[in-house]
């Protein structure tokens, strides 16, 4: 048993102290998952990869129950809670009462006019959910493929299906996506 599932069975017992040890063995795994998340942000992010990877981090140790059977599944949770958090500061900075009906123009890029990455992350969530709705096993294929950053191989076993399944889900999500996405 790797020390990170261990610390993590001991965070599912209610040992307090787990939280502070498994923290320093999972940090620079989590900070660049959490670097990777923001190179897709819009330039400009605020939010910075050690902040992202704290809140993700708090949002896991601090939930009420948490259930991990090894380190690949509490790291897809990270990856979720990270998306989480991206999409919710999405969400806020889009507001109205945070001038999300203004858009902040660069002079240096006054020529360009592409969709910023924003719009794009929660057009997505919103297929995402939609996709949930109706076939939530190719959802969760998505988030563990493309947030999580698993392989067809590893997300089979988080899910315990065979990776020819994973893979059939994965090719039948990326289609009613791309579908979704092309409407909006």
């Amino acid at each position: 048993m790797s020390d990170v599932t261990r610390w993590l069975r001991e965070i599912e017992e209610g040992e307090g102290k787990a939280t502070d040890e498994l923290l320093p063995l999972v940090y620079e795994e989590l900070r660049g998952l959490a670097a990777y998340y923001l190179t897709r942000e819009r330039p400009g992010q605020t939010l910075q990869a050690t902040a992202l990877v704290h809140e993700a981090y708090l949002r896991l140790v601090g939930s009420e129950e948490p259930r991990w059977n090894g380190s690949r599944q509490f790291f897809a949770a990270a990856a979720e809670a990270m998306r989480r958090i991206l999409i919710d500061t999405s969400r806020r900075k889009n507001s109205v009462k945070q001038g999300g009906e203004l858009e902040r123009v660069d002079l240096t890029e006054l020529h360009l006019a592409k969709v910023p990455p924003t719009e794009a992350l929660l057009a997505l969530d919103e297929a995402l959910d939609r996709l949930a709705a109706s076939d939530p096993e190719s959802a969760e294929v998505v988030r563990l493929r493309f947030f999580a950053g698993l392989t067809e191989s590893q997300t089979a076993e988080v899910m315990g299906l065979s990776r020819r399944t994973v893979s059939r889900s994965w090719a039948y999500a990326r289609a009613w996506l791309y579908r979704e996405l092309e409407k909006s």
